[in-house]
């Protein structure tokens, strides 16, 4: 055949190929997504077509495989059925409360099958080595279970009072489960190390969403369990922003930065401990098969403790049809009437949520965001800093906690008596794709306690104003607005 007509050819078949992918984009990419992610990966598409469509097959689909959907929805009716079994009240003083926070509790019940639940304690720790002292703590009491769920997991000088806890606790016949992110735990210095050690110990541990297709365990790989939790007897539990590792993230580049994480955790005692036992239950037994009814602790068994705190546990992520947690958060800023105060490591909000938050300015309200100075990871900081100028036009006060920490925390207040706090970022991976758990407070003296942590953050950090942010060079800039491109495609 004449090299110039098998030129030709190549260069024909290149083009229907490149028209058939731009065309099967069009039709496939828009459908039940939202329009800013689709315009990014039919832009990515279109100007990289071979490479884009590569890596959409590989990270496009933000749902996890039907038959977990499935399996969550289950759970949730099973939850849902436990709960009317139980006749659980969220109590006598729910008439009390103002009418758009019932029904913010409502979207949540709906979305979750979690009840609101009233008679609890609650209590902030901000030191990072003093949270894991009172987890193990806890753990050294326990005489029934003890159930660990986090993002990451790791042996080493910070942990090992939590990890020696753990065996005393199997020494004495307590079952003690664990589960922790297959793709970031793996990936920490001494995995092995770590794992081999619970398995010494006689720890019951599993992965959450592990990729491991030669098993027949596959997702999209960067759709991660990002949940951290412990809950002891289902009498005392703990949630946040740590994880299980030193706060360094034993990283060498951390360590060279001199980079260290400031977390924020609560421990939690009263009947909302059962839905925090729930939330891991549920993930065991997704990732198991096993069904651990025996240390499924109604809320009604719990004792109701001396605080009246109400309290509603808000698990979401890709195994839910719906954003669960952003649907609260939105919903949350729409029905201050004071306040709004947030702080996040990652903040890269979608649309919803920048409307959300400059039109609680224009109500004439008061909004503060606390973030990190410095960032841990390129992209996201960039993209964060994209949103800073729309903010800061709107009335928003930026505080920058200051290096060399990352200030991990993350949690927000609205007016002067609810709260959330728990795993999730404000970010599109943490409203999509990742696992997250939050836990909504309705109680003024948690608030206050919160209130204190926010001023210990503007006290550490300083103030960015929309004067220092104009200055800002144009290099660093056109960086930011690169990074927001790439935060789209979910």
């Amino acid at each position: 055949m004449d090299s110039t007509l098998t030129a030709n050819l190549i260069w024909a078949a290149a083009f229907l190929a490149d028209l058939a992918i731009k065309v099967v984009a069009l039709i496939a990419i828009p459908r039940r997504r939202k329009p800013t992610a689709a315009m990014a990966w039919l832009l990515a598409i279109f100007l990289i077509p071979f490479v884009g469509i590569l890596f959409f097959l590989l990270l496009g689909s933000f749902r996890l495989p039907r038959a977990r959907r499935d399996e969550q929805a289950r759970i949730d009716d099973l939850i849902a059925a436990r709960v009317a079994d139980a006749g659980i009240d969220t109590g006598a003083d729910a008439a009390d409360w103002p009418r758009w926070f019932r029904r913010v509790v409502t979207q949540n019940t709906a979305l979750t099958a979690l009840p609101a639940v009233t008679g609890n304690d609650a209590r902030l720790i901000a030191d990072y080595d003093a949270s894991i002292a009172e987890m193990a703590s806890a753990i050294e009491r326990a005489t029934r279970f003890v159930h660990v769920e986090f993002y990451i997991v790791s042996l080493d000088a910070t942990t090992a009072p939590f990890f020696a806890a753990m065996e005393r606790a199997v020494k004495r016949g307590v079952v003690v489960r664990l589960l922790a992110d297959h793709v970031a735990s793996k990936r920490v210095a001494n995995a092995t190390e770590t794992f081999a050690e619970l398995d010494r110990i006689g720890v019951v541990w599993a992965w959450m969403l592990p990729v491991m297709p030669m098993k027949g365990k596959y997702q999209r790989p960067d759709l991660r369990n990002h949940r951290k939790l412990v809950v002891v007897d289902g009498l005392v539990a703990f949630m946040g922003s740590q994880n299980l590792i030193d706060r360094t993230y034993n990283a060498p580049k951390n360590i060279a930065r001199g980079l260290k994480w400031q977390e924020l955790v609560v421990r939690l005692s009263g009947p909302v401990v059962a839905s925090v036992n729930t939330v891991f239950l549920s993930d065991w037994l997704i990732e198991t098969t096993n069904l651990v009814d025996e240390e499924h602790v109604p809320a009604a068994a719990v004792p109701v403790t001396s605080g009246q705190l109400v309290c509603q546990v808000v698990p979401s992520g890709p195994g839910y049809d719906m954003e669960n947690n952003l649907r609260m958060f939105l919903s949350l800023i729409y029905g201050a009437t004071e306040r709004v105060i947030l702080t996040s490591p990652y903040f890269v909000p979608d649309e919803a949520m920048v409307y959300a938050i400059t039109t609680a300015c224009q109500r004439g309200l008061e909004v503060q965001l606390f973030v990190s100075e410095i960032g841990d990871q390129g992209l996201v900081y960039h993209a964060q800093r994209s949103y800073y100028g729309v903010l800061l036009e709107a009335g928003v006060r930026i505080f920058l906690y200051p290096e060399p920490y990352i200030l991990h925390s993350k949690h927000f207040s609205i007016d002067d008596d609810i709260a959330v706090i728990g795993s999730s970022n404000m970010d599109i991976r943490s409203f999509s794709l990742n696992a997250e758990v939050s836990l909504l407070v309705r109680g003024r003296s948690f608030v206050t306690a919160m209130r204190d942590v926010e001023q210990e953050y503007r006290q550490a950090g300083r103030e960015l104003t929309l004067e220092e942010w104009r200055q800002e060079p144009r290099k660093a800039t056109f960086l930011d607005g690169l990074a927001r491109l790439t935060s789209a495609l979910n």
